[in-house]
């Protein structure tokens, strides 16, 4: 069984017992989370898919590690002007455990 759920505008294929890494959400290591916007649950031989969503689905999570990405180098450059300006940008994560995908027919 798996599921497709949407996080942060960003689509996610998930398993139970599945890790992982999604943009950074509110909460501390070992709280569980659930996620309602489930866009297709996939389960031997049905296939339910959402208009946009499925009612009454939802996907229970636990956190397990808040974090930072590598660092990406943003750098801005004007040809003949002696100009350059460079920045960096760390994307803050949080990775989850699915523990169940409960869906009622």
């Amino acid at each position: 069984m798996y599921a497709v759920f949407d996080n942060h505008g960003k689509q996610y294929k998930v398993i139970q017992g599945q890790i992982i890494k999604i943009e950074k959400i509110p909460g501390n290591i070992g709280d569980k989370i659930e996620f309602k916007n489930i866009l297709i649950i996939y389960d031997k031989n049905q296939i339910n898919i959402g208009n946009p969503i499925i009612p009454g689905a939802k996907i229970i999570a636990q956190l397990i590690l808040h974090g930072k990405n590598k660092k990406i180098k943003i750098i801005k450059f004007r040809r003949r002007k002696h100009f350059r300006k460079t920045q960096g940008h760390r994307q803050l994560f949080t990775n989850i455990k699915i523990l169940k995908i409960q869906y009622l027919i």
